[in-house]
């Protein structure tokens, strides 16, 4: 299907924010806003963000993508993930101004971006359904107890690992104290660490439509964001819920920086996005 794309501009809370409206010919009802995760911009790694908004056009789904205060080309100091409802809001209605066939929006997220997108949509009617990639879930425990099930053993089937040792290239204290570092949060006792996580499933738990989840195979956040789920109970029921979807794509790193991996990731948001 033939689509277009419009430069766009728009105010929050006195600062300009800029975007990129893809726009169908004959468009859907329902819309699809891109929140970058940061540092990144509207394009997204590897142009991810512009490929996909540009495939789901093709496919009669209007997507808009922008630069959050401080980032990319929008004005303001910048403001981290947890911050950026006034934005989502500015967005939001900018989209539904300029794209009127729209009667309800996707927020779609990547890493910091999908969480964002967790914390937002329990709080805007408009929102219909969420799709998170790779979800920042992070605490020091958390990350720890990631490295010590997921990157240590690995690393130590690597043949470089080894080259390095028999080359008297590995330093023996410096890993050991690194090793120890990660140890010590693994097996503390959980406390406010776990806020983001709370907050997190808090948020889904209160948002009333569907949840597309992606995590990619070979991804320390994802990683780590399987770790948390897989171990809460909560997380456990919540992800269990019918209107919770799941994919997983092996050989993907955090980005999807092969073509392949954005063009699957691409077909189950689509795909899933028709389903209603």
């Amino acid at each position: 299907m033939h689509y277009e794309e419009m430069a766009l501009s728009f105010t929050c809370q006195s600062q300009q924010l800029v975007g990129v409206l893809s726009q169908p010919e004959q468009a859907g009802q329902s819309g699809v806003l891109i929140i970058v995760g940061g540092p990144q911009y509207r394009a997204g790694s590897h142009r991810q963000f512009t490929l996909l908004a540009r495939q789901l056009a093709a496919r009669g789904i209007p997507v808009m993508r922008f630069d959050y205060r401080g980032m990319g080309d929008s004005t303001g100091e910048p403001i981290n993930f947890d911050n950026i409802d006034a934005d989502l809001s500015a967005a939001l209605d900018y989209f539904c101004a300029i794209a009127p066939s729209i009667q309800s929006i996707v927020l779609w997220g990547l890493c910091d971006g999908a969480t964002a997108a967790a914390l937002y949509a329990q709080h805007d009617p408009r929102i219909s359904g969420i799709v998170m990639l790779n979800p920042w879930i992070r605490t020091e425990q958390g990350l720890a107890k990631a490295y010590l099930k997921h990157y240590y053993p690995k690393r130590l089937l690597q043949a470089d690992f080894w080259k390095k040792v028999f080359g008297g290239k590995f330093n023996v204290l410096h890993a050991a104290t690194s090793l120890f570092q990660q140890l010590k949060p693994a097996h503390q006792k959980e406390t406010a660490q776990l806020e983001l996580p709370e907050r997190m499933l808090a948020g889904l738990q209160n948002f009333n439509g569907r949840v597309l989840l992606i995590l990619s195979g070979q991804d320390l956040t994802a990683k780590e964001f399987t770790e948390v789920s897989s171990t809460s109970p909560q997380w456990k029921k919540f992800l269990k819920q019918p209107q919770v979807c799941q994919h997983e794509l092996a050989a993907a790193d955090h980005t999807f920086s092969r073509r392949a991996w954005r063009d699957q990731v691409a077909g189950w948001t689509a795909a899933w996005l028709m389903e209603n």
